[in-house]
């Protein structure tokens, strides 16, 4: 595929945060989209401005159980699954479920129409990596029994899956292994660290970082993201490639700097490690940029301040 002027899309996922925004740049390029979402995680809020959209259907449905068939197929973008430690700590069986059946059947609908599938992974397939920067050939450091594993070693799962159906059926795929990603439309009781020390910071509450902080992160804007996954779905690449921003930072450092862009009353409160945290996370982004001419191209300060300046108008409306 050479655009996505015509094409024809289903997205998994499609009423998350990453989901609804990969929903809205498909249609902004011209693609009909069928979102396919059961609203566990997802909400109908992230998709309100598109859902008159005439090129644009929202379907409830857990893709665990199946996923409707609209019929001729371009592309399957698989995104359903939780992605924050709250939920899929809350959620573990449905988390691996989704992981598991939801990626079957999310390939088995690319296969019957000879559509592209792009599977959206997560660095946490590095786990706490004892490698670094991180580089896709990269094998990882899983906990497989820890508490984290039913997201881990469910994305690590659905990537042996996806290659399976590549060797074994001659299915299309692509895989993208995704770092970090920010930006307006994350719940605010999300979990991970950014919308946590935004929502602090804007409360004038104790910024909670775990440990020492001194365990590194890699943020990347959510458009940013977005980019880099319709560039690899338009290619001809298998993946896995590395979608994340390669500017590391300390999760101290990032308090700091969200207590001062939000003028923030905050302190920091130092709190005990989560169990399997990963201590250092940055990717290896040679391969998206050789391949995708891919890089991500938004400021930590311009997008931190663009996700403040939102969570901070939902605060005043509420």
């Amino acid at each position: 595929m050479d655009s996505l002027s015509g094409a024809r899309v289903v997205v998994t996922g499609g009423a998350g945060f990453v989901g609804s925004w990969l929903c809205e740049r498909l249609l902004a390029e011209g693609a009909a989209v069928w979102a396919v979402d059961s609203l566990v995680t997802g909400t109908r809020r992230n998709v309100a401005h598109v859902l008159d959209h005439q090129s644009f259907t929202l379907t409830e449905a857990d893709v665990s159980q199946g996923i409707p068939d609209p019929g001729d197929l371009d592309l399957v973008l698989h995104l359903a699954c939780p992605a924050s430690p709250v939920a899929y700590l809350r959620m573990p069986l449905q988390t691996l479920d989704v992981a598991s059946n939801g990626t079957r059947h999310a390939l088995d609908l690319a296969e019957r129409h000879g559509a592209r599938f792009l599977l959206s992974s997560t660095s946490e397939v590095y786990g706490d990596p004892l490698v670094h920067p991180q580089r896709e050939d990269y094998w990882g450091n899983v906990n497989p029994i820890g508490p984290r594993s039913v997201y881990d070693e469910g994305k690590r799962f659905a990537e042996s899956l996806t290659m399976a159906y590549r060797r074994a059926r001659g299915v299309d795929t692509t895989i993208a292994r995704i770092f970090n990603t920010y930006g307006p439309r994350m719940a605010f009781e999300d979990g991970r660290v950014v919308p946590t020390f935004v929502h602090q910071a804007l409360h004038d509450l104790p910024l909670t970082v775990a440990g020492d902080g001194s365990q590194t992160r890699s943020l990347c804007w959510v458009e940013d993201t977005v980019d880099g996954l319709v560039r690899l779905a338009l290619s001809d690449h298998p993946g896995p490639i590395n979608l994340g921003n390669d500017e590391e930072t300390t999760v101290l450092d990032l308090a700091r700097t969200i207590i001062g862009l939000a003028d923030s009353r905050s302190e920091i409160d130092h709190i005990e490690l989560p169990e399997d945290d990963p201590r250092i996370r940055r990717p290896d982004l040679t391969r998206a940029r050789e391949v995708l001419g891919w890089s991500p191209t938004t400021s930590a300060a311009d997008g931190l301040q663009r996700t403040i300046e939102w969570m901070d108008e939902l605060r005043r409306a509420a």
